[in-house]
């Protein structure tokens, strides 16, 4: 089996961030989400994995390399344009051959993994084998109807009457049957060849298509509120390591990484929350569920529930909860009031807030 990852996506609702780095490396837990997606592909005993990309191409293969140091092999395919998922499946053709592969969204976290539907697909080879989460509002979805076997019997992206509350969350299995339903589906109404459509087509030639009901934990990293929930999440696994400096007079709480070169200084951590490397926090509160990104300053400053990203600043503010301070931003003080504060900070922006 091998691996197609999708990751060519412009990630319009994660603005402002997604101006100056790809949506698929917006840090949880100081982790790139793509970095998560390839270790549950390696999970699966799955290394040969093509990595679908767009414009950003040099940060994606800088973030990941050529794989080796996950023990896989990463060969990185061009999207163009933004044409469809079924037309990154046929753009990738010579890489995946007539293997069987998962295809996976690169912006989606799993971290319950996906290795017992992995293990279905195997089994019982369908030609393809979707997975679906029930969800409040599946008119955003390509949504799913499902015989009582778990058979797929229709399948609508995006309707504006969903007959079912089952969507796609963005995985799926295929053998080599999806090549000829791709060659034979038309671009949709938004012009886009849509994978909904493609397996549709199988469906009504008769193919068996499967379906999976995942009862992990999964998000779509596509929502500032998403990135920061889906944080928290990660974190509550957290283990204490200390790699870095506390000095005597710091407070440890609970579950801290504490990376190395980063310095601790009459400051207190509530864990769960991660201190990147080379960072320095002096005279401040951090945590709970707060990662702090590498090479940061954080000052005289009182984080909860927040994100802070490489080689940002926050200096001298009392109350940041909730929050996603982009990469080398800085957020400082002024002189009006107020007690507490929600950012959301673009890469390279400076912020003031009351003091």
């Amino acid at each position: 089996m091998r691996a197609l990852v999708l990751a060519g996506g412009s990630g319009t609702r994660l603005r402002p961030f997604s101006y100056s780095m790809p949506k698929q490396l917006i840090p949880i837990a100081n982790t790139p989400v793509l970095e998560y997606v390839v270790r549950n592909i390696l999970d699966l005993g799955v290394t040969e994995i093509g990595i679908i990309v767009g414009d950003r191409v040099n940060e994606i293969q800088q973030a990941l390399g050529d794989g080796s140091r996950f023990g896989a092999r990463l060969t990185y395919i061009r999207q163009e344009a933004p044409l469809g998922l079924a037309h990154t499946v046929s753009i990738a053709r010579d890489f995946l051959g007539d293997d069987d592969f998962v295809m996976y969204l690169g912006d989606n976290m799993l971290p319950d993994g996906i290795a017992d539907i992995a293990e279905e697909f195997a089994v019982g080879r369908s030609a393809a084998h979707v997975v679906v989460c029930k969800v409040a509002d599946p008119r955003a979805f390509g949504v799913a109807e499902l015989g009582p076997g778990g058979e797929v019997l229709r399948l609508v992206e995006k309707p504006q009457q969903p007959r079912s509350d089952l969507a796609l969350i963005g995985v799926y299995f295929f053998t080599a049957a999806i090549h000829e339903a791709i060659a034979a589906i038309r671009p949709s109404g938004r012009g886009e060849l849509e994978i909904t459509d493609a397996i549709q087509w199988l469906v009504s030639a008769g193919a068996d298509v499967r379906a999976s009901r995942y009862e992990g934990y999964w998000k779509d990293t596509g929502k500032v509120g998403d990135v920061l929930a889906c944080n928290e999440r990660i974190l509550d696994g957290l283990r204490s390591s200390m790699d870095g400096e506390v000095d005597d007079v710091s407070v440890l709480v609970g579950p801290v990484v504490v990376e190395e070169g980063a310095r601790i200084v009459r400051s207190r951590i509530k864990g769960p929350a991660i201190i990147g490397a080379g960072t320095l926090v002096k005279d401040s509160h951090i945590g709970p569920h707060t990662s702090v990104g590498r090479g940061c300053a954080v000052i005289g400053s009182r984080l909860e529930h927040s994100i802070v990203l490489d080689g940002a600043s926050v200096t001298g503010v009392q109350g940041l909860h909730s929050s996603v301070v982009g990469r080398s931003a800085s957020v400082g003080i002024t002189s009006q009031s107020a007690d507490r504060y929600r950012l959301v900070v673009g890469d390279h922006t400076q912020v003031e807030v009351a003091a």
